[in-house]
C-alpha cells in the first residue's frame, strides 16, 4: 500500500470538492507542476486510492423520485448469491453485508412506488434465501457525501 502523505491529501480533498478540476490549475493551487501532479493522481489511482471519477446526478432531477433503504435478512448459505444478484441490479445503487443475522443493508433509486413494488415482488421476495426485507423510504435528503472525509 502507498504511503499517502500531505500532498496527496491535499489533491484527494481538491478532487472530492471538483472532481474536473484541470492538472494546471490543481498544481497552482498545491505548488506543484504539473507533471507532478498528473503522476501523484495516476500513482493514487494504480493503488486504488482513487477508485474512479464520476458525476453525481440528482435523481429527482431525472425523474428517480423514490429512494428508499432496505434491511434484508438472508440464509446464511445464500448470502453470497443473493448479493451478487442484488449488486447486478440497476435499481441497487449500494448493497451492505453488515452485522448481525445475516443482513444485507441495500439502497435503491426507483422511478415511482410502482416501480419499486415490481422490484420487491418480481425480484427481491423471489431470490431464494431471502428469509426478510425492512424497507424504509426517504422523505428527506439533508445531506449526502459522496467519496470520503480527510
Amino acid at each position: 500500500m502507498q504511503h499517502i502523505d500531505d500532498i496527496d491529501r491535499q489533491i484527494i480533498k481538491a478532487l472530492n470538492a471538483n472532481g474536473r478540476i484541470s492538472y494546471t490549475d490543481l498544481a497552482k493551487d498545491i505548488g506543484l507542476s504539473r507533471v507532478a501532479i498528473q503522476a501523484r493522481i495516476n500513482a493514487l489511482m494504480d493503488e486504488g486510492v482513487i477508485e474512479r471519477f464520476t458525476a453525481v446526478i440528482n435523481p429527482e432531477k431525472i425523474g428517480i423520485t423514490v429512494s428508499a433503504f432496505f434491511n434484508v435478512e438472508v440464509e446464511p448459505k445464500c448470502l453470497q448469491t443473493v448479493a451478487d444478484v442484488l449488486a447486478d441490479e440497476p435499481a441497487v445503487t449500494s448493497l451492505y453485508h453488515m452485522t448481525g443475522p445475516s443482513k444485507l443493508h441495500m439502497h435503491g433509486l426507483f422511478t415511482n412506488n410502482k416501480e419499486m413494488e415490481t422490484f420487491l415482488n418480481e425480484k427481491l421476495y423471489r431470490l431464494q434465501g431471502v428469509v426478510s426485507v425492512d424497507c424504509q423510504v426517504l422523505i428527506t435528503r439533508y445531506k449526502s457525501r459522496m467519496g470520503m472525509r480527510l
